[in-house]
Formats: C-alpha cells, sequence, structure tokens
C-alpha cells in the first residue's frame, strides 16, 4: 500500500511556495493600495508619507526626512519639489543660519493629509512598525538568510521607494 503523506522535500517544496506567495500578497497589496492613494488623491505612496511625517514633525530638514523613509537625500528632493508645487509643503529659512531649510505642511497640505486614506505611510511601513520586537527580528533573520541567497543582490536599492509609490 502507498503512503499518500508529504515527505519531507514535497513538504519544504510546498513551504517554499507558500512563502512566494505571501511575498506576492504583501507587494500587491503595497501596490494597490499605493495606486489607490495617487489615483484618487494625487499623491504618491511616498509623498503622503512624507506628508504624515511633517504633520507629526514640523520642521524637519530634507536630510532629516529622507532618513525617516530610508531614502536618498536627492529622492526626496524631487518628491518634496512636487508637493511644494502643489502648494502642500512650504521651506522656511532657519533664522539663526539662513542656509538650513525647515519643511512643514501648509494649510492645504494639513487638509489632503486629513482626506487621505489610512494608513498614510503605507501599508507595508505600518504593518512593519505593528510588530514586536520577537516578530521584527525573526522577519530580519528570514529577510537576511532570503537576502544571502540571491546573487547579485544591489543593497542599493533599499535606500529607493518602491516604485509604484514613487
Amino acid at each position: 500500500m502507498k503512503d499518500h503523506g508529504l515527505n519531507e522535500d514535497d513538504a519544504d517544496s510546498r513551504l517554499r511556495l507558500e512563502i512566494l506567495k505571501k511575498l506576492r500578497i504583501v507587494i500587491r497589496a503595497a501596490q494597490r493600495h499605493s495606486l489607490w492613494v495617487e489615483k484618487r488623491y494625487g499623491v504618491s505612496g511616498a509623498q503622503l508619507w512624507m506628508m504624515q511625517e511633517l504633520h507629526d514633525r514640523p520642521g524637519l530638514r530634507v536630510g532629516e526626512l529622507a532618513d525617516r523613509l530610508a531614502i536618498h537625500q536627492t529622492t526626496a528632493s524631487n518628491l518634496l519639489d512636487d508637493l511644494k508645487k502643489r502648494g502642500y509643503v512650504v521651506k522656511v529659512r532657519d533664522a539663526e543660519d539662513q542656509r538650513v531649510i525647515h519643511l512643514a505642511l501648509s494649510e492645504s497640505g494639513e487638509h489632503a493629509l486629513a482626506e487621505s486614506p489610512s494608513p498614510a505611510r503605507g501599508l507595508m511601513p505600518e504593518a512593519i512598525m505593528k510588530l514586536d520586537k520577537r516578530g521584527l527580528r525573526h522577519l530580519d533573520k528570514g529577510l537576511q538568510g532570503l537576502f544571502e541567497s540571491m546573487n547579485e543582490l544591489d543593497e542599493g536599492f533599499g535606500m529607493l521607494p518602491l516604485p509604484f509609490t514613487m
């Protein structure tokens, strides 16, 4: 009589496929949310996250804002330029050092943020923020293992927003 149970190789193969499906679900959910935000509110997911950070911490400088989103300062500047053109962000020179520019949401930026959907930071950043320390360590360890098994991995991509959030 033949055993219809899964052997270890079959179970590992199914687990790998389940992980792949879960990664697809996470990425596609984040993509769908970001595209919906842009279509409905006219700002990208990354820009909405910037607006939330400026709401929470008015007066940030460009570099500080870039650090809060884990993106390059040049990328942050480009995203901010569009928000400034729309009238959502204002730049204010520091009273003591005119070379320093602080950022804040304008009144229309505050209104646009208030009308926007939650989570303003995006699905993935918000979900990661909800993980406890143990969950964060497990996720980090698993992702590190995934990275180590990939060839030609460019860690510089870590400082770029996902294309669908731009």
